[in-house]
């Protein structure tokens, strides 16, 4: 038996954040990022539309990119002592991610973070709060999606927490709030978008109704990408349902290594974060290429799909032609090494990270069966930028 859960309510297009204003419920906690929510004005819309519903709100804002335990911990003490009975995350997917943790602490403060990024024993949630989420950026999806990623950093490592009960209860998706992402970050959460279609399509767990949303999303992501990065914001606003779709998709179908490597490389070398949409527009290439060895049938249906043509080990390497075009165009590294990590950092720290990213919740469903050895060999081609043989 397999299952497919999406939010309840998806509010989408223009004035979609209008929904507010029908909400019922006596307190709202808002978790927000940085100041652009406020700078744009739509952090005003959406206190406005709250007050019009007789809803008493408080803020926890200035969630950092990759938001870490201790902030999930801090927030849930806010909660505790505001006792929502919504709890509304609005942003890119950071605060978003840390709102999600937030409440699962507020729900059950005695829970530990070992339970929870394990999986082992997942709470029942809405025992005191529903939850409600508001994208800025198109990328993560994690409006729509079962996942949440805290990063521990005594250990640099970041652990998906992944579990039905935190999809949240309501999705708005809104065209106006992306319209003001810089280039760089439309061109991460883009690729972002089209990691998580793609792996959601080729993984183990695949089904027809996640078959259908990837590739749909795949398509036309590949079509509107660089003109939203060019500030066409039609496309811009095509690509925030797209990416909507892609997070619909993977939510149910699962990841693979792509983000099992992104995880646990985004926050391990000192010469700095790597940003997790540019770690999967590096990643992926190289992991096509690398699952292709084992089964390339999948991604021969995604190329014949997008118009593509010849055998499935043909449209790999126009597949990743595509996808290495696509990163050029928007001024994305193809290596590690072109990133900026420090070669000797890597190579000491490459066998740890393969470990870990072994035991990522992402790597059970990737289409070949991997091994840290193997992840280790992958992590030097993509340091290096070697053509995949293995």
């Amino acid at each position: 038996m397999q299952r497919f859960t999406l939010p309840r309510d998806v509010y989408f297009g223009e004035n979609a954040l209008d929904y507010l204003k029908e909400l019922e419920g006596e307190k709202a906690v808002i978790v927000i990022g940085g100041g652009s929510l406020k700078r744009s004005g739509v952090l005003d819309i959406v206190l406005n539309n709250l007050k019009e519903a007789n809803i008493e709100t408080k803020l926890i804002e200035g969630i950092s990119p990759d938001p870490s335990v201790e902030s999930a911990m801090e927030g849930a003490k806010i909660m505790e002592e505001f006792g929502p009975d919504w709890i509304i995350a609005m942003g890119g997917g950071s605060p978003i991610d840390a709102a999600k943790a937030m409440w699962i602490f507020y729900e059950h403060p005695d829970a530990t973070f070992e339970q929870i990024s394990s999986n082992e024993n997942f709470p029942k949630m809405r025992n005191k709060a529903k939850f409600l989420a508001i994208s800025s950026t198109s990328g993560t999806a994690t409006e729509v999606t079962a996942f949440s990623v805290i990063t521990d950093y005594d250990t640099g490592i970041k652990y998906p927490i992944a579990n039905f009960e935190i999809t949240p209860d309501v999705a708005i998706v809104d065209p106006l709030l992306p319209k003001t992402m810089p280039q760089k970050l439309t061109a991460y959460t883009g690729m972002d978008a089209l990691t998580h279609a793609i792996e959601a399509y080729v993984g183990l767990v695949h089904q027809p109704f996640t078959d259908a949303l990837a590739l749909h999303a795949i398509k036309h992501i590949f079509e509107d990408l660089i003109d939203s990065y060019n500030e066409d914001m039609d496309a811009r606003e095509r690509m925030h349902y797209y990416q909507c779709e892609a997070g619909m998709a993977f939510s149910n179908a699962l990841l693979g290594i792509v983000h099992s490597l992104a995880h646990k490389t985004g926050a391990a070398f000192s010469t700095g974060h790597i940003p997790h949409g540019c770690a999967n527009a590096i990643y992926l290439p190289y992991v096509i290429k690398f699952n292709s060895k084992a089964d390339a049938s999948r991604y021969g249906d995604i190329g014949r799909f997008i118009g593509m043509q010849g055998t499935d080990e043909e449209i790999v390497r126009q597949l990743c032609v595509k996808i290495d075009y696509y990163n050029e165009q928007m001024g994305i590294p193809k290596t590690l090494k072109e990133f900026g990590v420090n070669e000797e950092e890597f190579l000491e720290k490459k066998a740890e990270i393969a470990k870990h990213a072994q035991e990522d919740a992402c790597t059970p469903t990737n289409p070949r069966k991997t091994n840290p050895e193997l992840l280790e060999k992958l992590l030097e081609y993509i340091y290096y930028g070697k053509q995949v043989d293995f």
